[in-house]
């Protein structure tokens, strides 16, 4: 499984890589008051994508913190029985305790 994970970041890494390297041309973009700033194309998508990607990323990582919370006590109260001791095995004569056949075995 790790081998398939770290296939698919350097597959993804090369694909990023080319695509980079076809699109490396400047774009100008009009800010306020007049101000321009020339910024690479990569660049520019790799900005747009973080502007998506973070605030949603932390709203996950809050919600599942939360969460984590209010599980936390409960997980606490919680009692471990003891594990029951093994019974002992039947003699090999004993059916069970009963002649009459079942669809499911003798517990």
């Amino acid at each position: 499984m790790q081998f398939l994970k770290t296939l698919f970041w350097v597959v993804a890494a090369v694909i990023l890589v080319l695509f980079s390297y076809a699109n490396w041309e400047a774009v100008t973009l009009n800010l306020w008051g007049g101000l321009q700033a020339d910024v690479k194309k990569p660049l520019l998508i790799v900005i747009g994508f973080l502007l998506g990607f973070l605030p949603t990323f932390l709203i996950y990582r809050a919600r599942l913190w939360a969460l984590k919370r209010r599980y936390e006590p409960a997980s606490r109260n919680v009692v471990v029985s003891p594990a029951a001791p093994p019974r002992p095995p039947r003699p090999a004569g004993e059916t069970g305790g009963s002649s009459d056949t079942k669809a499911w075995p003798a517990a």
